[in-house]
């Protein structure tokens, strides 16, 4: 987010006062009004996009607008006062930005904090606590930033503060920002074209810097400043040229912000979830921003004798009422417009996406919410005698007790959602493993494993470091379990969907039954498929994955074991987009078998249900009604899907075997079997429910291994 409500001036002395050009972009007092209308374009793109709307699908460049004019005024107003005076006052100029960024900052940290304790699960609370600890500590985007956060997924649970990242990237910067400058400027004696050379540098930089870490780490690229400092620089750097005096005529500076219209235009009406971004990408609503910015520095719409500009231009429509408007709100706009789309999702249940009827409602709410925000916080602390006549030290130190009672208040919170219950009085009996299983209609108080911790409720091969993530290596890591050397060598080879069935084959070779070796991947198929994984960036081609395959494959055909279990989420991502069809699908699966040794008998396990959302989190809104959170199963399983899986592995002489008859019964998917809660999450069993199917894997394994012969 840009400065809120930073004076939109020209910066810099040497700026003409245009006093004789009434009709111009920039009044008498040096009063930008198209960059007020900048704002609006950044903020009304974020807010669409995040709204759902597809044709604003990069929407999300709004952020990147803001960065260019934030570092545009700042480096301005620095300038001046430098220039005026020789030095520079950073106690006032970090007062003034807590008196104009925190208190509207605070109040919906607050806001959303008591919502989310009214209204989210426990389960979810206590991420939410962290977030909001971390955005009262300016520290949000590092926080999402080391979690992997993807934030161009429209999809999913995002935090309520995930849009407090780029304000914990301007705090930074407000930060850092002047003492570069102070000192740059004494080293280079107030020479400014020295200073330029300065900004231009740390702009090439962080740039390099942006594209390298996009390829290699792109989630640190996107959330940090170091990799986002070019963009501010690129407003620093238009800051100085216009100080310098520097004006484009006025044809080409009307076709200057032409241009730039037409470049943010294109990002975000072209720019998709799939873009690579920041990177190279970011460059073009960058430049675009600069490029109106700086066009419209010098522009006039006509002199004193009335002569009209010979080439039109959109700066007088940039500041027209409606984008004034919401430019002068767009700072509140922003804070409160994501924890109204996220928080009522929530509201409307369980965290479950919103349809686009009331996506719509709650967009058309988030203007007079903005204006409140404005009106009544933002703009009476901004324009407080009082307060600005506080000396800076007390105006920080409120601002730092603020921070403290958000912490205070957050860590209370987390106290009393720890507090909450997490299941009735009622005692479950221990289910017997069957068939079309009843679920248990209440969350029993001695439920397996607690709602509290399912989210660590994985296979341990996830924590031994067995289990290979997205992207890292590509070289296996054939871990083995089971002592029993007479046993049959049995090998689990696929994705995470594979991996969901260690608990119960480790049972087995904990018992001698089976000697087991472990080879899986997140996102990586054993079905001979090319597939993408999902980051922020988008869609990224997933080469790891088919080396670490092929890897797999060159193991098992040196020595091949006596089986090999495949098992695999059936709807991954294709290079192209989309997932693939059924009979794509059976073809894949059909090929990969055919790679695996001929002497190896195979067995392959069908996909599990995959509810909508986290069971868990329906679970802990209703501990007495479970059948609330029970998913239809038609809906949980794609029936199309796994007809065409089983006949290509028939067709492969290898053996199918459906253990959802285990899961579900023929109407619905519980989710608690007995005392255990059968989902992780909303793809994943957890390790408890697994292991519970050990006998019947067994079976299943010693009939696989028997028709081979």
């Amino acid at each position: 987010m840009s400065a809120p409500n930073e004076t939109p001036t020209s910066a810099g002395p040497g700026t003409p006062d245009g006093g004789r050009h009434q009709a111009s972009v920039r009044r008498r007092d040096g009063f930008r009004p198209d960059i007020q209308g900048l704002r609006a374009i950044a903020v009304g793109s974020v807010v669409l996009y995040h709204a759902g709307l597809t044709t604003v699908s990069g929407g999300y460049v709004g952020v990147d607008v803001f960065f260019v004019i934030s570092g545009f005024l700042i480096t301005g107003h620095l300038l001046r006062d430098i220039l005026r005076t020789g030095r520079l006052s950073f106690g006032e100029f970090y007062a003034r930005r807590a008196r104009r960024i925190l208190p509207a900052a605070f109040a919906v940290n607050i806001l959303t904090l008591i919502a989310a304790t009214v209204l989210m699960p426990s389960t979810e609370l206590k991420s939410t606590v962290h977030d909001a600890i971390a955005t009262a500590l300016y520290v949000p985007n590092m926080i999402f930033a080391n979690r992997a956060t993807d934030y161009l997924a429209q999809s999913g649970q995002p935090s309520l503060f995930q849009h407090f990242w780029s304000l914990g990237v301007e705090e930074q910067f407000y930060l850092l920002w002047p003492l570069l400058l102070v000192a740059t400027f004494a080293l280079v004696r107030h020479r400014r074209l020295w200073l330029g050379v300065a900004v231009g540098a740390v702009a090439v930089v962080s740039f390099l810097a942006c594209v390298r870490l996009t390829a290699t780490n792109q989630p640190w690229a996107f959330f940090t400043l170091p990799t986002r400092a070019w963009e501010f620089a690129a407003g620093g750097l238009t800051a100085l040229i216009i100080a310098s005096g520097l004006r484009l005529p006025r044809v080409p500076a009307a076709l200057a912000v032409w241009a730039g219209l037409a470049g943010l235009g294109i990002a975000i009406f072209r720019f998709t979830d799939a873009t690579r971004f920041p990177g190279t990408a970011a460059a073009l609503p960058v430049l675009a921003t600069a490029l109106v910015i700086l066009g419209g520095a010098g522009i006039r719409f006509g002199s004193a004798e009335g002569s009209p500009s010979a080439v039109p231009t959109p700066s007088r429509w940039l500041g027209v009422a409606a984008m004034a408007f919401v430019g002068e709100i767009s700072y509140s706009l922003y804070l409160v417009h994501w924890p109204i789309f996220t928080i009522a999702r929530y509201a409307g249940g369980e965290g479950q996406p919103l349809s686009l009827p009331y996506r719509l409602v709650l967009l058309v709410l988030c203007l007079p919410a903005a204006y409140l925000l404005y009106r009544f916080v933002e703009n009476p602390v901004r324009r407080s005698g009082w307060i600005a006549a506080l000396r800076p030290s007390r105006t920080l130190l409120g601002a730092l007790s603020c921070s403290l009672v958000v912490v205070v208040g957050a860590v209370g919170a987390g106290v009393a959602s720890a507090g909450a219950p997490m299941s009735t009085d009622k005692v479950a009996p221990v289910a017997a493993v069957g068939q079309n299983p009843v679920g248990t209609p209440y969350v029993p108080t001695n439920i397996e494993p607690p709602l509290s911790r399912v989210g660590k409720d994985n296979p341990d091969i996830y924590g031994d470091g067995c289990h290979l993530p997205i992207k890292s290596t590509t070289v296996p890591t054939h871990c083995t379990f089971g002592s029993n050397m007479s046993a049959p060598l049995v090998v689990l080879f696929g994705d995470s969907h594979a991996a969901q069935w260690f608990p119960a084959l480790q049972a087995l070779a904990n018992e001698g039954a089976i000697r087991l070796e472990s080879d899986t991947k997140s996102g990586c198929p054993s079905a001979e498929i090319n597939v993408d994984y999902i980051s922020s960036a988008g869609p990224q081609s997933y080469r790891e994955c088919t080396l670490w395959r092929a890897a797999v494959r060159a193991r098992l055909a040196a020595a091949p074991p006596d089986l090999v279990i495949l098992s695999n989420y059936n709807r991954p991502n294709l290079p192209h987009g989309g997932v693939p069809a059924p009979g794509a699908w059976a073809r894949a699966v059909r090929v990969g078998i055919a790679k695996l040794p001929a002497k190896s008998a195979v067995l392959v396990l069908g996909e599990t249900p995959l509810p909508p959302v986290t069971p868990a989190d329906c679970l802990a809104a209703h501990l007495t009604d479970t059948t609330a959170c029970a998913v239809d199963r038609g809906e949980a399983l794609d029936a199309a899907m796994a007809s065409a899986e089983m006949q290509a592995v028939r067709a492969s002489n290898a053996q199918y075997v459906d253990l959802n008859s285990y899961i579900c019964n023929p109407n619905t998917c519980p989710p608690i079997i007995g005392n255990v809660l059968v989902y992780r999450d909303n793809q994943h069993l957890t390790a408890t429910f697994a292991e519970t199917l050990a006998p019947v894997l067994g079976q299943a394994i010693r009939t696989a291994l028997n028709r081979h012969g």
